[in-house]
This record gives C-alpha cells, structure tokens and sequence, in this order.
C-alpha cells in the first residue's frame, strides 16, 4: 500500500528533529523535502539518512502553504502525506491511512490520531472554526473507536486524494503561516469532499522543535496568528467581516498589551502587540505571503 503514497515534509531549521521523522519512515515511501531557507544541519540529515529524497531549496522562507504546494506538484503518486518534520510514523499508520482513503472515495483527506511525546493523545480534529467557541473542547476531546467524518483536520499530518487536490488548488498563496489547514479543509468540505479521522491510523507529534524560539521568532508568530485569522474571515465572510473583526483585534491586543507591559510581562506584551499588528496589517491589506520564487533542486 505504501508505493502508493508520497511523504512531503516542509522544513525550516528543523535539525532537531527530523532525524526522527526520517528515521520512522518506511524505506519504500518516496520522499520531497521542502526546505525553507534553513541555516542548521537539516538538509545534511537528510542527505545521510535518505539519500534517494527528492529535495526542493527555497533561498527564503515561503511559509507553510507555498512550500507544501511545492512538494504536492511533484507528487507522482496517488496519495500524498504531509507530515511534519516533528512527527514520528510507522508503516502501519501510514497503510491504515490508505485503507481507510479506499473504504472512503468520497473523502479527500485522511488524518490519523495523535499522541505527544508521553503517549497522550493531543487533539487533532475539531468543528468548522467558527464553531469552536460554542463546542469548546468538547468537540475534540472525544477519541473514536472508528473513522470519523469530522470539519476540520489537523495539518500537522494528513494524507491527501491528489486528484481532488488537483482539482480543488493546492494550498492558498495569501496564507504565509497559519490558518492555511482550516482554509484546505473548508475548499475541501465545500467542493463536496469529506475528511475523516483514522482511529486505527496512530501517529506521534511531539509538537515543536523544528525552530529555536527567539524573540522575532514571537513576533512572527503571533502576528501571523492574527493576520491569517482576519485574512480568513474575510475570505469567506467577506470584506466588511474581515474589517470589523480586524479591527476589534487591533484594539483589544493593543490593550492587553498595555496591561502586559505596565505589569512588567514583557514576553506576554510582546505577543499582544505582536498581534495587535498582524490584525491591524490585514486590515490594511497588507500582504503576509511571499510569493514562490523558482527554487533550486
């Protein structure tokens, strides 16, 4: 089953812990790794422990999205699996995956459980995201017997039908970081494909150790957090939503902020503003992507 399906995994100074993913992989799965500008010894890993890898260099950082699209439009398999390089796979996870894509033909997307480092299982599903504040956890706290038709999956790892892929689009440019799942799985759900949690598909995300946090790292972040929230809401509530939403964000980080900051919790301060900008830049219309450049194989 698994000739059948090609791993991408998109990567950014992810020396730490890649070796692990590479590791865990079964040996006859083809593999393209998407490497975003890293600076560590990523891709020499790599290159010692899967030598046969198709390897994408990107001079800059593209962000998720643009870099998974790279990966998927050189997928010559059926099936692709965009797995993080912070996560751990077994041939038996991947094979239930496939299974479970062939059980389902109407779904496009395929995600299998997820367990942290201790063997706890860490949320990987959940409701539409305009949903969740009404469900709560309540939504993805529930651990199924068997497969699962739910509205959102994780995009630390999920297996992908390429031809609906194909004819869906790859993931949005806009999106540089963040939010760019929840914009695949609705384009999925409403092109009329379902997603399905896999309960016999289990997985490892030890979630995190692919960068070295710093502080422009925070900032990245969370003004990419707040961007790409707005930049969602617009896209599919439309442009008055995006604004008004923006707008209330702008306002209530730049205040929490304050609060941080005239509490001496400088980390926390910086988050808030951090986020305040991100929200205030979308609605501005600034962009947060960087369009692909032509990468270097």
């Amino acid at each position: 089953m698994t000739a059948r399906t090609t791993v991408i995994t998109i990567t950014h100074n992810g020396g730490l812990v890649i070796g692990g993913l590479l590791k865990s992989l079964p040996a006859d799965l083809p593999l393209i790794v998407v490497d975003n500008a890293s600076q560590d010894d990523t891709l020499d890993i790599v290159a010692e422990l899967r030598p046969d890898a198709k390897v994408i260099r990107n001079n800059e950082g593209l962000g998720y999205g643009a870099a998974a699209s790279q990966g998927l439009a050189n997928v010559d398999t059926e099936f692709a699996l965009l797995a993080n390089p912070d996560s751990l796979m077994t041939a038996d996870a991947v094979n239930a995956l496939v299974a479970a894509a062939d059980q389902y033909p109407d779904a496009a997307m395929f995600g299998p459980l997820h367990k942290d480092g201790n063997g706890d299982i860490e949320p990987s599903h959940d409701v539409e995201l305009w949903k969740r504040r009404n469900f709560g956890k309540l939504a993805y706290h529930c651990v199924p017997e068997g497969a699962l038709c739910v509205e959102f999956l994780s995009g630390a790892v999920n297996l992908v039908r390429m031809d609906v892929m194909k004819q869906v689009g790859f993931y949005d440019p806009e999106i540089y970081l963040y939010y760019e799942d929840d914009d695949m799985c609705m384009r999925l759900r409403r092109a009329g494909h379902g997603l399905i949690l896999v309960a016999d598909s289990v997985v490892t995300h030890l979630n995190g150790g692919s960068v070295r946090p710093n502080r422009a790292y925070y900032w990245e972040k969370f003004w990419n957090i707040a961007w790409s929230r707005i930049y969602f809401e617009r896209k599919y509530k439309g442009r008055l939503a995006g604004i008004c939403l923006g707008l209330k964000y702008t306002l209530r980080f730049a205040g929490k902020a304050l609060l941080h900051g005239l509490a001496f919790k400088r980390k926390k301060g910086w988050r808030d503003l951090a986020r305040s900008a991100g929200s205030l830049s979308a609605v501005l219309g600034v962009r947060a992507s960087k369009l692909p450049r032509v990468a270097k194989h």
